[in-house]
This record gives structure tokens, sequence and C-alpha cells, in this order.
């Protein structure tokens, strides 16, 4: 599967799960898979959790 971001080539474990965050090793972008059904794997662009500093 090819990073929707930079097109570079993304590395999916066999027994990556639903919920789990891949990073691309091109550009850094972070995905969490959304959906897995066999080898059919989608991806969602991860959220980025900054530091709240108690707000």
């Amino acid at each position: 599967m090819n990073c929707p971001e930079c097109d570079g080539k993304l590395n999916i474990p066999d027994d990556a799960a639903v919920g789990e965050i891949i990073s691309c090793p091109d550009c850094g972008s972070d995905y969490e898979i959304s959906k897995k059904d066999g080898s059919n794997i989608e991806l969602k662009l991860a959220e980025k959790v900054g530091e709240d500093w108690g707000e």
C-alpha cells in the first residue's frame, strides 16, 4: 500500500490491527488503520494529540 500523502511505500505488518498507527518512512505522516477485511486495509489520517498542559 502507498502513502496517500507522498505515494511512498507503507510497510503494514500482516498482523496489524484496527486502531494501530502506521507511519510513512518517507514523509512521516501517521495513519490509523480504520478497517481491515482480509487483505483490504483502509487508512485514515491519525489525529495529532498535542499537549494540553492541564487546560
